[in-house]
């Protein structure tokens, strides 16, 4: 096979430290071998400094970022329940689709693309829905580069009692998240992004609330790989004895316990304020050399930015190109910023000033 070596600033995945490619070379062990269930609890452990949380319940699931997804609806709604969902892009729209194949009636809060989610709209939908037993939201919205106020909408959603549901697929390690102090009950995140992993593997985190809302389910989760009270028997520790749920990708997961190493021995608000550097400098870059960003400062957010197609340029010929002469891969833009927009990430490693000089001086050159 042929080894290609790209530079990577599209949506994801991003380039991944030697080290996180060496801990993924090392012998593969079982999965149920005590010192893989060793290494299972120190990722738990690392992911919980990560995500800021002390759930019991924080462990990795064997997929990619939509697993985390997925298995948050799935576990926690029954069919007939009311969920209110926050949609202002692709994967909000995802959320309302496997809400609605779980059987439960979904309230869309739609917000324009390219904007946070409205708090005003959201609290006046509780108020009219009394009782939703949960509220959905994407974080930060990988679609249109957007970070919204996980605070506040989780303020707003606990103040009425409902279970509160994050996607943090972009914004782990790479902005602010505060899951205990915010109070969110389920954030589920992906490996490839900010943590500079590998793909293919899924952080996630439960509240002792959403596992006691779990726990009193009146019919089977209808997921049996997703189904938490079984994979909790797996990946909870303690002295009592593991059961067998799955076989786990044991070297995806030593990656994944390097990739939290290196962010833990960082420390996160170095890490936030590392993206958030690489991405000012990038706005100033690209914004004097006269390129547009489409999401308002401040609510942009830093791993991942959306510059605007200037009119006349062909989309796929300026990213092909790149891709072909220097190696470089930019995202496109999704749903209705398709063929509008040019996606750029500084995640993980990329995040730096050096590395927004790299691919600003890469894009500017190949629109001259």
């Amino acid at each position: 096979m042929q080894r290609i070596k790209r530079e990577l600033f599209g949506p994801g995945p991003t380039n991944v430290p030697e080290s996180i490619l060496q801990a993924l070379s090392q012998p593969t062990i079982g999965h149920l071998d005590p010192e893989f269930l060793r290494i299972m609890d120190e990722t738990g452990e690392r992911l919980r400094q990560c995500f800021k949380t002390r759930n019991a319940l924080t462990f990795v699931l064997s997929a990619p970022g939509s697993i985390g997804m997925e298995a948050s609806f799935v576990n926690l709604l029954e069919r007939g329940d009311k969920i209110v969902v926050c949609v202002n892009g692709v994967f909000g729209g995802r959320m309302r689709d496997i809400c609605e194949r779980t059987g439960a009636e979904v309230i869309v809060v739609e917000n324009e693309w390219g904007t946070p989610v409205d708090t005003n709209a959201l609290q006046e939908t509780l108020q009219n829905h009394g009782d939703a037993v949960a509220v959905a939201f994407v974080h930060a919205e990988t679609s249109t580069g957007v970070r919204s106020d996980a605070k506040s909408i989780a303020r707003i959603a606990r103040n009425h009692d409902c279970l509160v549901i994050a996607d943090c697929v972009t914004s782990l390690a790479g902005v602010e998240l505060l899951v205990d102090e915010w109070q969110l009950d389920v954030v589920y995140s992906g490996s490839q992004k900010c943590l500079s992993c590998v793909p293919g593997l899924a952080p996630i985190t439960f509240s002792a609330r959403a596992v006691e809302h779990i726990k009193r389910r009146k019919s089977p989760v209808q997921s049996w790989f997703c189904d938490i009270s079984l994979l909790m028997s797996y990946y909870e520790s303690g002295e009592k004895t593991r059961a067998y749920h799955h076989t786990a990708p044991v070297n995806s997961l030593y990656a994944m316990n390097e990739a939290l190493r290196l962010v833990v021995e960082e420390s996160l608000e170095a890490r936030w304020s590392r993206h958030a550097e690489a991405a000012n400098h990038l706005y100033s870059r690209l914004e004097s050399a006269g390129l547009e960003m489409i999401v308002e400062p401040e609510h942009r957010l830093a791993p991942l930015t959306l510059v605007r197609i200037p009119d006349g340029v062909d989309d796929t010929a300026i990213r092909g190109m790149l891709l072909q002469d220097r190696n470089i891969e930019l995202g496109g833009g999704l749903g209705k910023f398709a063929g509008k927009a040019w996606r750029i990430g500084l995640m993980g490693q990329n995040a730096t000033l050096e590395r927004a000089d790299f691919v600003a001086d890469a894009l500017i050159t190949g629109l001259q």
